[in-house]
């Protein structure tokens, strides 16, 4: 296997786990109301615009981990389990409350850094 067979490789799996990224919010997105996907919207952008405080620059490490092959594979397949490790623990959960969680874990981590 040459070095461009394992970059192709690579590319793919990062669009195999972009598209599965894709379709698990337009599933999620189709599941609930327009009043609740508002009212959900609000309180993600005010978790993410104080995410946004304490990680300035993390669209574009989303984005190089796209550009780089597998990892965006192996990012992914680690939120995926994170994610089902949420669920499995935590009954009756949505994706919503899972990115609730995620924000302000990861905000509490930005804050007791900074202290």
């Amino acid at each position: 296997m040459t070095y461009e067979e394992i970059f192709i490789l690579g590319w793919n799996l990062n669009l195999l786990m972009f598209l599965t990224n894709l379709a698990l919010a337009i599933r999620t997105m189709n599941q609930k109301s327009r009043e609740q996907l508002l009212q959900e919207n609000e309180v993600l952008s005010e978790l993410k615009a104080e995410f946004d405080f304490y990680y300035p620059y993390r669209k574009y490490e989303t984005l190089v981990t796209y550009l780089i092959p597998f990892t965006a594979f192996f990012r992914m397949s680690y939120r995926i389990f994170e994610m089902l490790s949420f669920f499995s623990k935590n009954k009756g959960t949505t994706l919503i409350d899972y990115m609730i969680y995620k924000y302000r874990n990861d905000i509490e981590l930005a804050k007791n850094k900074i202290k």
